[in-house]
């Protein structure tokens, strides 16, 4: 039985690799992250473009008049469909 002793210079090479294998999952991720922009507007926005009152805006949304989603609490609308609605008068 051979017995391996683990020295202070192992566990900070250690230490080492472990952060650049974080750094390098964690800027794939962001990376990926940036590469997923949002097309959208929010809601602010589309009720300027389309003169409209918050209920009428979530009342289009539940009709399936326009697509939104929902990304961290704030839903972003779709960008054709607030085009579209413009176009048509709602």
């Amino acid at each position: 039985m051979s017995v391996e002793i683990v020295t202070k210079e192992d566990l900070e090479a250690f230490r080492k690799e472990l952060l650049l294998d974080f750094t390098a999952i964690l800027e794939k991720y962001v990376k990926s992250e940036d590469s997923a922009t949002i097309e959208g507007y929010k809601t602010a926005h589309v009720r300027k473009i389309l003169g409209c009152s918050f209920n009428k805006l979530v009342a289009l949304r539940v009709s399936r008049k326009i697509r939104a989603k929902k990304i961290g609490g704030t839903i972003y609308y779709n960008k054709e469909d607030v085009k579209r609605l413009l176009e048509e008068g709602y």
